[in-house]
Formats: C-alpha cells, structure tokens, sequence
C-alpha cells in the first residue's frame, strides 16, 4: 500500500521538476547597486528627482502613489525640491475634499491622488511588495547588506520586454523575461529618448548634468524613485539605528567597569 503510494509520487515530482526548473529560469532579476544599499547607504537626490520626472511624465498616466504626501518631495534624504516647486506639483493634480464635497488643486499637506482608471496597481509601495530577490522576505540581514530586492524586480521588469507579442483569449500580452510567468498585459512604457531630463537640484542649486535618456537609465532611476516612495525615512532608520548601537555600547562598557568597581573590594578579600 505505502509503495503504490510513493511511487506514483516521485514519478509525478520526476515530471513536474523540469516544468518548475522551466519557469524559474523564464524569470531573469537583474542586481542592480543602488546608493542606498548596505547600512551606511544614502539616496541619491538627484536620481530621485530623475526617477520622480520619469513616474510623472510616463507612469502616472495609470499608476498612482496614494500612500505619499506632496510635502515629502521636500525631503533632505529625498528628492530635496524647493518649496515653490513641491508647490506647483502639487497643483497639477486634482485633489478630492470633503469639505468641499469637490474637488480642488492639490497642495503640498496633500496625499498624491490614486489612480485607478487603468486599473493599474498603485506604486507607493512596490518596491517593498516585490521584494525577496536578496534573500528572505521581511528585513532580514541580507536585505541590509544586499538591498531589498523590489526596485531590483522593478528594474528587470521595465528592460525585460523582449518585443515578442502574444494574442492569449483576445488579449495582447507582451514577453517579459522578469515578470512571473514570462507574459505581461502592460506595453513596453519606456524607450530610449522619451523625455529629457530637466534637473532641478535642491535648496542649493547644485543640479549637475543630466544623463542620457535611454531605457537603462530611467529604468533604475524610477526603480530608485519607487523605493524612496515605498521607504522616505529609510535613511533616518538607519542613522538612528546607528545612533542605538554607539548608545548599547558605550552603555555596556560603563556597565562593566562599574561592575568591577563594585566587586573590586569582595574579591580583593577573597
């Protein structure tokens, strides 16, 4: 009985492993060395500011970023825009308030509007939904050293189209070498020289010179964008976490020596 049991199984194993080797290949995650990445890593303002300009000029047409705030642009560990900027973006959209019962331009205390007419998921927090490249999900050690995964996932995505098209029950779908099961519904939304970068700097002015347009570069510069969206004050975690470790030891040192220099007298006697 336990053999007529078994055996059927590890054919079926036999059989299913090429299939799930298969499926595992179709799906390619570039590692990408993000500026943020490790304990000690920073945002790169100016990507970010880069990053934004691709997600306001290409992805927000379908996609929204409902969970952050206007006023977050205006980061230090952000994109770092003045004032007066943050306050023009904000007024591009239209704001819903209820106390209006209408809606009204945006202002900076605002959150971004969702977007739903393409039924299109929300990019606040994408870079952390898809994380798990680099090791366990959650915050484990390797995602510290290694980054989280997510923008590493978002950037495969966006250069993985292969140009192939497939009619599936009516529909279009486009090969994708990143994406699970190697078949996307959403086109190629990048190619090369489709906007032009217009840097901004921060409060300082410094805005430097701006890179080449190609797919490559404003792949990673809105996987970057999307993971500042999804983690604002993952600079000042780590800084404060930081701060907590010199505290823990410096405390513990103080706690040894006064140990001893209680104890000193008992075990001089002993």
């Amino acid at each position: 009985m336990i053999k007529t049991r078994i055996i059927p199984a590890l054919l079926a194993a036999v059989i299913t492993l090429p299939g799930a080797a298969l499926a595992a290949e179709e799906q390619i995650i570039e590692d990408v060395s993000f500026s943020y990445e490790g304990p000690f890593g920073t945002y790169d303002r100016l990507q970010l500011q880069r990053g934004f300009q691709v997600y306001q000029e290409v992805c927000s047409a379908c996609h929204g970023l409902q969970y952050l705030s206007f006023r977050e642009l205006r980061g230090e560990t952000g994109p770092a825009f003045p004032e007066e900027q943050v306050k023009a973006i904000a007024a591009l959209y239209e704001v819903y308030d209820p106390d209006l019962d209408d809606t009204r331009p945006g202002k900076m205390f605002d959150m971004f509007p969702a977007n739903t007419d393409a039924d299109a998921p929300d990019l606040s927090l994408m870079a952390k939904a898809r994380a798990g490249f680099h090791g366990p999900y959650g915050s484990g050690l390797s995602q510290l050293i290694n980054g989280i995964g997510g923008p590493e996932y978002i950037y495969s995505m966006l250069i993985g189209y292969t140009g192939e098209e497939i009619e599936e029950a009516g529909s279009t779908l486009y090969e994708n070498h990143a994406f699970p099961g190697g078949k996307i519904s959403m086109p190629p939304p990048l190619e090369d020289d489709l906007i032009e970068y217009v840097m901004h700097g921060g409060e300082d002015g410094d805005a430097g010179e701006a890179p080449e347009a190609t797919v490559e570069q404003m792949a990673e510069d809105v996987s970057a964008f999307l993971m500042w969206a999804a983690e604002p004050q993952l600079v000042e975690r780590k800084r404060a976490g930081f701060r907590n470790i010199l505290m823990l030891i410096t405390l513990t040192v103080l706690l040894y020596f006064t140990n001893k220099a209680l104890w000193a007298g008992i075990k001089r006697k002993e």
